[in-house]
């Protein structure tokens, strides 16, 4: 059953990470003073971290590193691509704005007479 996210308190979002986090653990046949091991952390700060008091977002990351968990992060740290409609949008804005530039006029005999009779 999927919760929404949004409706759940920090403290239980925390508490259902660090939930996962020792069921990939127990699943990937890893100790808990193993895993602190390879992540270079305490094997205390494994036991907080599932049982959801994630104190340090370093710790996590190095937990999610040996887990094989860190995928979860690309959509945040990817670039936004754009459609190719919103690349011609952008395009065809970027043209619109450029300057005009005045076009160079001649200045023949016949002009310089019409300008000055007319003043």
């Amino acid at each position: 059953m999927n919760e929404n996210i949004y409706m759940l308190s920090d403290g239980e979002i925390r508490r259902k990470i660090g939930q996962k986090i020792r069921s990939v653990r127990l699943r990937q046949n890893i100790t808990q003073k193993s895993l602190a091991e390879q992540a270079q952390i305490s094997e205390s700060s494994v036991k907080k971290i599932e049982n959801g008091e994630i104190g340090s977002f370093d710790s996590l990351m190095r937990v999610m590193r040996i887990l094989g968990e860190l995928d979860i992060f690309t959509s945040f740290i990817s670039d936004d691509e754009m459609s190719p409609n919103e690349y011609l949008e952008f395009v065809e804005a970027a043209r619109k704005k450029r300057r005009k530039r005045a076009g160079s006029i001649k200045m023949t005999s016949s002009t310089i007479n019409k300008e000055e009779s007319e003043w």
